[in-house]
């Protein structure tokens, strides 16, 4: 009859060191329609958690579907999804509501996030201008990402930035929201931008 022999030396200190991974609250905001369930969704190693309700008539004469005509639901909650950036950290993605009617949500949403990712369709950047200016007056960072809507946005990253009002501390990028690897960079961003707040 043979025993287990309990782990010894380097085995037993590799053992003990395991741990499960840090998790760390992100935020993805921005106006209606921008991207912000796409993002999630492109990303998440789960099925997304979705609070996705039908554009009414009432609504649809609220929010501005100009630049989005096939838009037919809109989130009414938050969206929520996760990633493993690596064996010691594991993001966990909120997405805020893009109207400004939810917006008494964002206090709970946003509340324990390292960083935000403010995702803005150039073709209409005042609609993320509230989400910017929430952000800039918690102190939370964030960076914008112009959504790359049909692979292209409207104006330079020097534009972007201008019309924002953003300071050079607050990264502007271009994505696609529907492409994991893009979603992830863009991801990483806010992520070195927060680690890099916690050792000023």
């Amino acid at each position: 009859m043979t025993t287990t022999e309990p782990a010894t030396g380097a085995s037993a200190a590799a053992a003990a060191t395991v741990r499960p991974p840090l998790p760390v609250k992100m935020v993805i905001a921005g106006g209606f329609g921008v991207g912000k369930t796409t993002t999630v969704g492109a990303i998440s190693e789960i099925e997304p958690l979705t609070t996705e309700a039908a554009i009414t008539e009432v609504a649809a004469g609220v929010d501005d579907l100009t630049h989005t005509p096939r838009k037919t639901t809109t989130t009414v909650a938050m969206d929520f999804g996760c990633l493993t950036i690596d064996p010691t950290l594991k993001l966990y993605l909120f997405g805020t509501p893009g109207q400004e009617r939810f917006g008494f949500m964002w206090d709970d949403i946003v509340e324990g996030a390292v960083g935000g990712l403010v995702i803005v369709d150039t073709r209409r950047l005042d609609d993320c201008y509230a989400a910017v200016d929430y952000f800039e007056h918690k102190g939370i960072p964030f960076a914008v990402a112009a959504n790359a809507f049909d692979g292209k946005v409207e104006h330079t990253l020097e534009e972007i930035r201008w019309a924002l009002d953003v300071t050079d501390g607050v990264p502007v990028v271009v994505f696609d929201a529907r492409e994991r690897g893009s979603v992830r960079d863009a991801l990483l961003v806010v992520l070195e931008l927060a680690l890099a707040r916690t050792q000023d």
